[in-house]
């Protein structure tokens, strides 16, 4: 499919915006990993990631916006799409976190692990996990409705989501409970799903 003139900037524009928000957001993780998330301010992330603090609040509305901001979401979901069409929906979710995590490098595992840690043990940013998991299931069912061919409010395309989710959530917790790296993290959630995916057998 060719590319016309008007559609190149676009595109252009949006990897550059991209890439801003990914350095900004790397720069909040790195002086919340340093000096903790209460001491570090807005104005500390700005001078870091060298852009003014009006650029980094048409980013971020918000210092807890950078750590709940969920870079792979997205690109996980967009894999999910393109697995092939003759796979479940449950085998083509296990693939799709395969294909996005396994090509995540240390410095990004690293800032990744640190970002959901902050979620977990900042009582704020802890208080809005609510309504993460509630993002997260709604863009599921988006995919899922696409994928299988359903209207989004499809009560059964909603429990598959939250179920999905559900395990994402809780194997990742068992994860960090048992200090695992983020490797293993991929392979607790990926367990997980195996086991819904079998119809939960105990």
């Amino acid at each position: 499919m060719t590319t016309s003139s008007d559609d190149r900037p676009v595109g252009l524009r949006e990897r550059k915006k991209a890439r801003t928000r990914a350095a900004i957001q790397n720069h909040a993780l790195r002086l919340f990993m340093e000096q903790g998330y209460a001491a570090t301010t807005v104005e500390q992330i700005a001078e870091a990631a060298e852009v003014s603090q009006s650029t980094f609040f048409r980013y971020f509305p918000t210092k807890e916006e950078t750590v709940l901001h969920d870079r792979f979401d997205p690109v996980l979901i967009d894999s999910f799409l393109r697995q092939p069409a003759d796979v479940s929906p449950i085998a083509a979710f296990r693939a799709a976190l395969a294909d996005v995590f396994e090509r995540v490098n240390s410095e990004e595992s690293e800032l990744e692990r640190a970002r959901q840690q902050l979620v977990l043990t900042v009582p704020e940013l802890r208080a809005m996990l609510i309504d993460q998991i509630v993002a997260g299931i709604e863009m599921l069912d988006d995919a899922v409705a696409e994928r299988v061919g359903r209207g989004r409010g499809d009560v059964n395309v909603r429990a598959w989501s939250g179920a999905v989710i559900g395990v994402v959530l809780t194997t990742y917790l068992a994860a960090v409970a048992e200090g695992a790296d983020f490797a293993d993290l991929v392979g607790y959630v990926d367990r997980g799903l195996a086991l819904l995916e079998d119809g939960l057998p105990l």
